[in-house]
């Protein structure tokens, strides 16, 4: 009595009603018993809330009909689940790329042993890292068709399987003393640096602006173990030989053989979703306000093109994205830089009177210097620019041959310039790789990564191979003025064409 009015006891009934009059059921009964044809209540309120009846259509859609708001709402994860899935995927990218670069690593310490006991002259003792070089040039191209077909799980696994018997084939090569043998099982090997290389990308793939060169860093990071524990693991040959009755040399692939088929589990029963697809997937669902009228299915993956076309449209594409293009430029001369330099510099040291443990210090400390601060780098780049930090990288790589070409027999100045060209290089791959991944839009991407993987392994094995000459005509003084120039002319290019391409951000 002179209270307010209690409300009807079914009044959430008018809910079910109006739900079901959408749904175009039967309208809820104040009674506990259903009429026949009629949702339950509960379905309804559970269809209310998701935006689905049980028939699994929209409510109210008609054939015709846009339902785009619905369609929008279904179609696209949350922003936090996809940061889930995106620290996982780092994540699982870190660990394959511990267990494949311990693996990889024997290949530059342990496979010129090799070619020079099978070959029996000194003259082949590169022939292994070229062959592998190569390899992984070639393979580049090959994994991103692969990728853009089938996800970067089927690229990534697929290369390390074939990585992981060009490791036995290794062990076969030295059993049988077969040479040839040996260099093509080298060239296998070579996909393991291809996957390397192809998974600092998949890293980016469901990144957003914010967090884009750090995770490609992180991945980069991670190959600091395999760099610098894969030449020291020569000490556990002995006991792998006699345990196994193999050669000395030959026992060690079969750490790498095991390394790179770890690798290839971590990454073919873990990386779900595959971020590429996954990401391809999320580009179809935003779709525009011509959006279809119902939730999106999972689009099939791009066709990939033949070799000679992929080829041709990655240039293509570069054409149309001038800032992909300079981050290209300038990936390929840091890289040339770094590594005509790098390899001279032991000889010089030797014909110095440098030590052997000195020399390994040194190449040790120059290795710190690439990938140590590989995190520092993402984060410099996502926090001022992609392209200030490839300068100021590149910049720090001219310092290098500066510092390296006028040290003479003066090591600790020697020293320092490798330590400096570390860093250079660092900061330029990872701003430049960045800048390519946030350029290049969509399938277009990972065309242009796989040339650019390909491309980068080239420019590593001309610039090894020019070094040589250089050393040879203008000693190496001479190699370093030579390195410092195609680092200014760079960043040249760099700035030029940062004034002249389109407002798209970095």
């Amino acid at each position: 009595m002179g209270g307010p009015p209690r409300p009807p006891r079914d009044a959430h009934l008018g809910r079910h009603r109006h739900a079901a009059r959408l749904l175009g059921g039967a309208p809820a009964s104040r009674t506990a018993g259903v009429p026949e044809g009629a949702p339950h209540p509960s379905v309804l309120r559970r269809a209310a809330e998701s935006g689905r009846d049980p028939r699994g259509e929209l409510p109210g859609h008609e054939p015709g009909r846009s339902v785009r708001p619905y369609a929008r709402a279904v179609s696209l994860p949350s922003s936090s689940n996809r940061r889930r899935v995106q620290r996982r995927t780092v994540a699982l990218l870190s660990l394959a790329q511990v267990l494949s670069g311990v693996a990889a690593g024997s290949i530059v310490s342990v496979g010129s042993l090799l070619a020079v006991q099978l070959s029996g002259s000194d003259a082949w003792a590169g022939s292994v890292a070229t062959s592998a070089t190569l390899g992984a040039a070639v393979a580049s191209l090959l994994l991103a068709r692969l990728a853009l077909a089938r996800g970067r799980r089927a690229s990534l696994a697929t290369g390390l399987a074939l990585a992981s018997v060009g490791a036995l084939g290794v062990v076969a090569a030295a059993v049988v003393e077969v040479f040839p043998l040996l260099l093509l099982s080298g060239a296998l090997m070579g996909t393991g640096s291809a996957v390397n290389l192809q998974a600092r990308f998949a890293a980016t793939d469901l990144s957003d602006a914010t967090s884009r060169a750090r995770d490609l860093s992180l991945v980069v990071w991670m190959s600091t173990v395999g760099a610098v524990a894969g030449p020291n693991l020569v000490r556990f040959g002995s006991p792998i030989s006699d345990a196994l009755g193999l050669p000395e040399l030959a026992a060690l692939f079969v750490l790498s053989a095991a390394g790179m088929i770890a690798a290839m589990l971590v990454i073919w029963i873990g990386l779900r979703p595959d971020p590429l697809l996954e990401q391809q997937r999320l580009d179809a669902g935003r779709g525009d306000d011509a959006a279809p009228t119902t939730p999106p299915a999972p689009s099939a993956p791009p066709t990939p093109p033949h070799h000679r076309a992929q080829l041709a449209a990655a240039f293509r594409i570069l054409r149309t994205h001038p800032a992909a293009s300079a981050a290209l430029v300038a990936i390929l001369a840091a890289h040339a830089v770094m590594v005509a330099v790098m390899s001279m510099t032991p000889v010089h040291m030797e014909g110095h009177g440098a030590s052997i443990t000195l020399v390994g210090l040194t190449v040790s400390l120059h290795i710190a210097g690439m990938y140590a601060l590989s995190p520092v780098m993402g984060a410099a780049a996502d926090r001022f620019g992609g392209p200030r930090v490839l300068i100021g990288g590149l910049a720090v790589l001219a310092l290098a041959t500066l510092t390296a070409g006028l040290a003479g027999p003066h090591h600790a100045a020697t020293t320092a310039g490798l330590v400096l060209l570390g860093l250079g290089w660092s900061a330029a791959t990872v701003a430049g790789s960045a800048m390519i991944a946030r350029t290049v839009p969509g399938a277009e991407r990972v065309t242009v990564q796989g040339l650019t993987d390909s491309l980068m392994s080239l420019a590593g094995a001309g610039g090894g191979a020019l070094a040589g000459v250089m050393l040879a005509l203008t000693g190496y003084g001479g190699l370093n003025a030579g390195a410092g120039a195609l680092a200014v002319a760079a960043i040249a290019v760099v700035i030029v064409v940062g004034r002249r391409r389109s407002s798209q951000p970095d």
